[in-house]
């Protein structure tokens, strides 16, 4: 697999997984695929394997962890603070005070069995606290050796710009799709190419919409998190899915799926694009995967852009958007 670097220094393939998925917001959870999934990926060359405390709530780690048992120089562990949850996965509030970081920190090297984490993210900003106090605490985690890399998560680019400030930022992490298309018009993208930060986004394919597979709602368990999605409901849905079949019909004219579109066009965006599509099963992670070989012409991109415009999405990316862009 071709390898990309983020930031600096910190080298991954050039497409990741997103692991949330396996533990969190979505049905069908079986630990013993998720992990086969997890093993079939590194070795296809997929490095870069992202989590977070908040997901399971706290299982994921551990999932990650019984994972990457015995194979752990070959991969970049990325995950997250800030979304702090009980063990009864009530959510407590969003915390970017010192003190819990430093104990976040601890009980995440605990849960994934590791002695540092490779990449780790604010997952949202905590508006109460100064940024500049979280992100000290996060330069000591670094300097104690406990993380090597340093990310944020949906934050706005005068955030971005005051943690880098603290300390280099190796990636944000922003979803990011041709859906979701925010960080091309609200700064985040120019400021990440300013000072040489690497993107990594989140949900590529629009939370499975882009795939082309979801077609009803009553498709999708009653737990399944995207009942609750703006862009999954009423008219929102209806619209959405009239850009996805945009979206399939000229997938189906290159011999490829939408979701392998959708994803070539994510990673069509720069060498220093790192996207991370989540899934828990070994088919889909292998045409994701084969995605890496779909390379778009200029024509193509044109027409991409034609058919799936910026601002496109009908609908907000999450029931409350207030801890997004912070």
């Amino acid at each position: 697999m071709e390898h990309r670097t983020l930031g600096q220094g910190l080298v991954v393939g050039a497409q990741g997984l997103g692991c949330m998925g396996m533990s969190d917001f979505y049905s069908d959870r079986d630990d013993e695929v998720s992990i086969a999934t997890i093993h079939r990926a590194l070795d296809l060359g997929v490095t870069l394997l992202d989590t977070a405390d908040m997901c399971g709530p706290f299982t994921n780690e551990r999932l990650l962890g019984r994972a990457i048992a015995g194979r752990r120089d070959s991969v970049v562990v990325a995950t997250k603070f800030g979304n702090q949850r009980n063990d009864d996965g009530s959510f407590v509030g969003i915390n970017g005070t010192p003190d819990y970081v430093r104990a976040a920190c601890d009980a995440s090297l605990q849960r994934l069995g590791v002695d540092h984490i490779d990449l780790y993210y604010q997952h949202r900003v905590d508006r109460t606290v100064p940024n500049e106090e979280t992100w000290g605490a996060m330069k000591e985690l670094v300097d104690a050796g406990k993380v090597r890399h340093l990310g944020i998560s949906e934050a706005s680019p005068d955030t971005i710009r005051r943690a880098h400030d603290v300390h280099p930022i190796t990636a944000v992490q922003t979803e990011w799709s041709l859906w979701t298309r925010d960080p091309e018009s609200n700064g985040v993208l120019e400021v990440v190419r300013e000072l040489g930060i690497g993107f990594v986004p989140y949900s590529p394919l629009g939370r499975g919409m882009l795939a082309g597979r979801i077609r009803s709602l009553d498709e999708l368990a009653p737990d399944d998190w995207r009942r609750r999605n703006p862009r999954f409901q009423g008219d929102n849905f209806a619209i959405n899915l009239a850009i996805v079949d945009r979206v399939h019909e000229l997938a189906a004219e290159k011999g490829v799926t939408a979701g392998q579109l959708a994803l070539a066009w994510v990673q069509a965006q720069g060498d220093d694009v790192v996207p991370i599509p989540g899934t828990k099963r070994i088919a889909y992670l292998e045409e994701n995967v084969a995605a890496l070989d779909l390379e778009l012409s200029v024509e193509d991109l044109e027409r991409i852009e034609d058919i799936v415009p910026l601002g496109v999405a009908s609908g907000d990316r999450y029931p409350d958007m207030s801890s997004i862009n912070a």
